[in-house]
Order: C-alpha cells, then structure tokens, then sequence
C-alpha cells in the first residue's frame, strides 16, 4: 500500500480552492482522481464555507459505498461509509498528501490524491 501510495502522488493535482478544519484562509485542497467509474456518479468537493470536504456517491440502488483515506506512509487516517444518493462530510485535516480509494462491496470504483497544503 505505502508504494500505490507514492505512486498516486507523482501524478499532477487539479486545484481546488478550499479551507480544512484547522488549516488557514490561504491554504487550499488539492484533488486529483486518477480512477473513475462511469457506472456510479462520485463527488469529492468542499463544502461552501470552504472548511469541510463533501462526499457524494449515487449509483445502484441499496449500495453502499466505503471511503477510505491513507496518508502518504499509507496508514488509513479516516474511513467512512454512506448509502446510494447520500452525502457525509469529512472534516479536520492536517497538512499534507493523502491518497483516497472509494469501493462498493469490494469494488474497486474510484482513487486519487488529496493534498493540503
């Protein structure tokens, strides 16, 4: 896992502005999907006070989805699991690079990289 982990943060980021819990107005939050899914509809996005990240899966229904994040050493620093058409927020990130995977019942559907800076 440690080196999927420095693998998918070689790849460039897209910026997108946003502050997380503990982070400063100047710091923004960096996404970057490297695998997508055509058949269910994922969103990482910051919420609208720009302090909290939105995640979002709509597909099949009754599925679950599960989100996982690892830090660059790949340790899982948060985990957490919604159904079809819902939404969660995750929230109090330090700086620095993460690496995100999203499955549904041992699908691997989506991955990237999440950085703070």
């Amino acid at each position: 896992m440690v080196y999927l982990a420095a693998v998918l943060l070689m790849f460039t980021c897209t910026q997108i502005p946003a502050r997380a819990a503990g982070c400063s107005s100047r710091d923004s939050i960096l996404v970057n999907k490297l695998l997508t899914s055509k058949k269910y509809k994922i969103k990482i996005y910051p919420g609208a006070t720009q302090e909290v990240l939105f995640f979002n899966a709509s597909g099949e229904e009754g599925k679950v989805y599960q989100f996982f994040l690892f830090d660059i050493e790949g340790n899982m620093v948060k985990q957490t699991q919604i159904r079809n058409k819902q939404t969660t927020i995750l929230t109090n990130f330090n700086k620095g690079c993460y690496t995100f995977e999203i499955f549904s019942d041992d699908e691997h559907i989506e991955n990237g990289t999440l950085t703070i800076k």
